[in-house]
């Protein structure tokens, strides 16, 4: 049997804040709407129009008469986040819990906050994780987690940062992340806004810190950790829970839990003792459990001896029995463990893994991993998600920084791990641009161990979780003296930002590296440098200062007699002229820069410069001349590993082509290598072709939602695209 089903649409593979379908029927039939990739079905004589509305990450399937059988299949979609560290042992609390507990029963209209407060050393990461783990199965959202280096040796997590890894978790695609911290603010409180989720802010410094990371559902919780009281998220709401230190039998058996209680009970004076001299604090006291675990034959009274003399030699403190505890458990670690855990404090980032701790000690992998292990298991790492560790609280890691200070050499361990971010990150590149053949990557001798990536996938993958990460090495090489690597690496991380974003992080980094071409007096650097940022800075409608960095690149350029470079600085002033308006200068700019990249034989280059060209022709109504240009660009970039700047000919032959079916063909091809990409730019750019065209035939309608769509996926509010997307839009409305 045969049937005809007319407009159906299938939404799979979806994650979908708010995507809906419009079908409308024969007058006077009214409208009907189905949300979130659901089925409509209608009499072929009642629909005359359907539009899907809003951002499908995924596949979507309009069509309006399917003769035959129609199969659905399950839908599946990116898991809730659950972002969680591994639930750690909890002793005594019953208090605190029973505290958290009422307050989150307490009935509210409003995003509830639990504020956990106390002293260093006191327990209340543990308590907010034991409880988040207790709770987790309330909010089927999803668990987000952030540790925000409140006291760390290092600047506190930035609520830009954090909402940047936070909005990836929850579905959002890195490439339609804003920029602007307001921003972003803004898109997690949509995203949020109906969901339930249980948010995780460990070592919080302020409120200003926290407030923009609140979820807006009132079905959702977040849990705050901060040594101060934080009143400014007090007077908003938020329920402070202020726990102190264990009372002595909860410290006695915190103690037991861990040594057991034939050892405890037969020592029970001398373990008394431990307690006093550890404060009662739950950190200094797993520190030292964890020690004396680790020697079963070894007498509690020894323990008290050793930390009773440690402590005559200290500042009293309030972390006095902290340090002193750190100390004792890091002089019981072996040799080559005690190196490696001086060492950590070097990484520039919060988070490391094997392979970057290898490095930095200059070992093997496999000798990296295994010593890691013996420092998670003293309680001085903590394991988080894929084989990657962090120091068990910021004090731990303030104690090795301290240490690597006086007994490493801090230069050798700082080159030999930038070196490794550096060989890494340039095997990333050529995985993912490819034709960028002879780039000077020779800052540092190479690792003997570098990282390799089995495809473009794998290589940005590592670029992105090693962003933070690779972002401070840039800037710890600069301050450092290392300034050849910092502009290198500020270089190779140029895959990452074209493909995924991150654009104010990206002028940042690349103002540093041009600091350090300036500073190590390389010429060849500094004009790398300068048509990098002068690039960004265009793409952010900053024309003044991006052609003050182009210029003095092209100055650079000559003096060097790098005639080709030099027609890529004339190439990209065609750039910023075309974005001006100033068509004369553009094609001026693009046409010298063509004849030498032709001169020398520079195929792909000057198929760069022709698709520019063809950009201005299109705008001074020569779309004839532009598919003339266009079409050599495509003949010059067959062959070339370099499906961008193909799809970039599609959508401008969008433009230019008089016959209206082929523009469409064109830009939906380009539409859909742009995709493949994850080029939120390109995407932007086919879609506002794609409305361009229907515009240009009468659909206002359609125009106006492909603008609307083309905005959302560029997210980026300061650049001059979204600008000029904006002013479409206010025209036709």
């Amino acid at each position: 049997m045969q049937h005809v089903f007319s407009s159906v649409i299938v939404a799979a593979d979806v994650r979908i804040p708010g995507c809906s379908v419009r079908m409308e029927r024969t007058p006077g039939r009214g409208v009907d709407w189905c949300r979130n990739g659901v089925i409509a079905k209608r009499k072929l004589s009642e629909i005359v129009y359907n539009e899907a509305g809003g951002i499908v990450y995924g596949s979507l399937v309009q069509a309006r008469d399917i003769l035959g059988g129609v199969h659905f299949h399950e839908v599946t979609s990116l898991p809730a986040p659950s972002q969680l560290p591994p639930r750690p042992r909890l002793v005594d609390r019953e208090a605190a819990i029973a505290e958290l507990e009422a307050l989150r029963e307490d009935t509210t209209d409003a995003p509830i906050t639990a504020l956990i407060t106390g002293s260093v050393g006191v327990g209340k990461s543990v308590l907010a994780l034991s409880w988040a783990h207790m709770i987790r199965s309330h909010y089927p959202d999803g668990q987000l987690y952030a540790e925000l280096r409140g006291h760390s040796d290092g600047a506190p997590a930035s609520p830009q940062e954090v909402l940047g890894d936070f909005l990836h978790a929850l579905g959002i695609p890195a490439e339609l992340i804003p920029g602007d911290t307001a921003q972003r603010a803004a898109l997690y409180r949509t995203v949020t806004h109906d969901q339930r989720l249980l948010v995780v802010l460990d070592d919080a410094f302020t409120a200003a810190q926290v407030r923009p990371l609140l979820p807006a559902s009132p079905a959702s919780i977040t849990v705050v950790t901060s040594r101060y009281r934080l009143a400014g998220l007090v007077v908003q709401g938020a329920r402070g829970v202020y726990i102190d230190r264990f009372d002595a039998a909860a410290s006695l058996a915190l103690l037991r839990d861990a040594l057991g209680s034939d050892r405890l009970d037969r020592q029970l004076e001398a373990a008394a003792e431990l307690v006093e001299l550890c404060m009662r604090l739950p950190l200094a006291l797993s520190v030292a459990a964890a020690r004396l675990a680790g020697r079963p034959s070894w007498p509690i009274r020894a323990m008290v001896t050793a930390l009773a003399e440690e402590q005559q030699a200290l500042t009293i403190g309030d972390d006095v029995a902290l340090r002193s505890a750190l100390d004792l458990s890091y002089r019981a670690l072996r040799p080559e463990t005690a190196r490696l855990y001086r060492l950590l404090a070097l990484v520039p980032g919060s988070t490391f893994g094997g392979d970057a701790a290898a490095a930095l000690a200059g070992i093997p992998r496999v000798e990296a991993r295994r010593l890691l292990g013996e420092l998670t298991d003293a309680n001085l790492l903590t394991d988080i998600s894929d084989g990657r560790c962090r120091f068990h609280h910021a004090l731990v890691r303030l104690h090795a920084a301290q240490l690597v200070e006086a007994e490493d050499q801090r230069e050798g361990a700082e080159g030999r791990l930038l070196a490794w971010y550096l060989a890494t990150a340039a095997r990333a590149e050529r995985q993912l641009r490819p034709y960028r053949t002879g780039l000077p990557r020779d800052a540092e001798p190479s690792p003997a161990e570098p990282t390799d990536f089995g495809g473009p996938q794998d290589a940005l993958g590592w670029l992105e979780s090693e962003r933070t990460n690779l972002s401070a090495a840039v800037t710890l090489a600069h301050a450092r003296g290392r300034e050849v690597m910092a502009w290198q690496l500020a270089d190779a991380m140029w895959p990452l930002f074209l493909y995924m974003g991150h654009h104010v992080e990206r002028v940042g980094v690349e103002e540093t590296g041009l600091a350090a071409a300036r500073a190590a007096g390389d010429l060849y650097g500094e004009a790398k440098m300068l048509n990098r940022l002068g690039l960004s800075l265009n793409d952010l409608g900053r024309y003044d200062d991006a052609v003050a960095r182009f210029d003095e690149a092209l100055e650079i350029w000559r003096r060097l007699g790098e005639r080709e470079r030099e027609a890529g600085s004339l190439r990209r002033l065609g750039l910023v002229a075309a974005g001006r308006g100033d068509r004369d200068a553009a094609i001026a700019g693009f046409t010298a820069s063509i004849g030498i990249f032709r001169e020398l034989g520079a195929d792909r280059k000057a198929a760069l410069g022709l698709i520019d060209l063809a950009g201005v022709l299109v705008t001074q109504g020569r779309g004839p001349d532009a598919v003339i240009h266009l079409e050599q660009a495509r003949g010059l970039l067959r062959g070339v590993d370099d499906l961008y700047n193909r799809a970039r000919v599609g959508i401008l032959l969008g433009y230019a082509q008089v016959d209206h079916e082929q523009a469409d063909r064109e830009l939906r091809s380009a539409l859909e290598m742009m995709n493949r990409l994850g080029s939120s730019v390109g995407r932007a750019a086919a879609l506002e072709g794609l409305g361009e065209l229907a515009q240009r035939t009468g659909r206002p309608e359609e125009a106006c939602h492909c603008y609307e769509m083309a905005l959302e996926v560029l997210g980026e509010a300061k650049s001059a695209t979204y600008l000029r997307l904006r002013g479409r839009l206010d025209h036709l409305s």
